[in-house]
């Protein structure tokens, strides 16, 4: 009687060989079905999933600001509200400083957008300027912006951006 230990005393028993086959099957199935549920909530953001169309302008410049991040810039940071002399945006990536103006717009974005970012960005001591749109550019703007060096980002450059 000496010998018996009471019970809880530091001796575990193990579960029988026939249930630890089903945990072995069990866990794994369950990682990859919260894995699968998990990634169903997270769709992936789009302009539409965004509302974008729906922004105000500074939640615009967010949202570029945001997806800029996302795709691997670095310092990202919007200028103040007034007196930013058509810069929104300041980033750096691969060494270049860019300069971006966002244009939350309905219609086609004209000449001014492009005109406003190129002399803004020295102020800024750019290396690279570039618009953003939820829109698109009339073909004087993007004469004007390949003839300065201004990147063109439409809504379909910032669909691809979101991915």
């Amino acid at each position: 009687m000496a010998d018996q230990k009471a019970p809880g005393s530091g001796t575990r028993r193990r579960l029988p060989g026939i249930l630890r086959i089903p945990l072995a099957v069990f866990l794994p199935v369950r990682w990859i079905v919260k894995g699968i549920v998990y990634l169903y909530r997270s769709k992936p953001l789009t302009l539409v999933s965004a509302n974008v169309d729906g922004m105000d302008g500074v939640e615009f410049e967010r949202f570029v600001a945001g997806l800029l991040r996302r795709n691997g810039y670095a310092d990202v940071e919007l200028t103040r509200a007034s007196g930013d002399y058509g810069v929104d945006v300041i980033a750096q990536r691969d060494g270049l400083r860019y300069a971006i103006q966002c244009k939350r717009y309905s219609g086609h974005l004209g000449v001014k957008a492009v005109q406003e970012v190129y002399a803004g960005a020295r102020m800024y001591e750019a290396d690279v300027c570039a618009v953003a749109t939820n829109s698109f550019f009339t073909a004087a703007a993007q004469t004007l912006a390949e003839e300065l060096g201004v990147l063109l980002w439409d809504r379909q450059e910032l669909e691809r951006m979101t991915w």
